[in-house]
């Protein structure tokens, strides 16, 4: 598996736990370990730009995901062929903000913007509400999962 990780972006981000999390996430997924994936976290004024350009809505948002081969998640019997999954781009001044008004630290934030866009890079969205309560009870369950696994590894919070 191969995930690419690029901090351009003027704030620290834990890449190595960033690494952990998309890997974790894509084996829970069961998805092929050919599979490329690439993270970049970027600042306020390139991400305005990106949402403009592809969204065509004003201001910066917190991440967007740009899927490239159209894979889905495998199964027991069946994992995803190899391919190129995407890159997901995060604004972790964005995730700062939104973390404060949430009430949690702004790795957790990270972490699960991270995990919303591998979910998109999948196919899932939450346009209608059988998607959206399908999107994000499996966004929480990977998170608990994660947040079990690193506990587990001896990861601190």
């Amino acid at each position: 598996m191969s995930i690419e990780i690029n901090n351009e972006s003027n704030m620290a981000v834990d890449e190595a736990k960033m690494l952990r999390l998309a890997t974790h996430h894509l084996d829970q997924l069961r998805i092929h370990p050919d599979a490329d994936l690439s993270i970049v976290f970027v600042g306020i004024g390139p991400m305005e730009e990106l949402h403009v350009q592809w969204m065509d809505e004003p201001g910066p948002t917190d991440v967007l995901s740009f899927p490239m081969d159209e894979l889905r998640p495998g199964s027991i019997e069946r994992q995803t062929p190899p391919g190129l999954l995407g890159d997901i781009v995060v604004c972790p001044q964005v995730a700062e903000t939104q973390a404060q008004a949430a009430g949690h630290s702004t790795v957790d934030e990270i972490l699960l913007l991270v995990t919303h866009g591998i979910l998109h890079l999948l196919g899932f969205d939450h346009a209608e509400p059988e998607e959206h309560k399908e999107m994000f009870d499996l966004q929480r369950d990977l998170l608990l999962s994660f947040a079990t696994a690193e506990r587990k590894a001896g990861f601190r919070k």
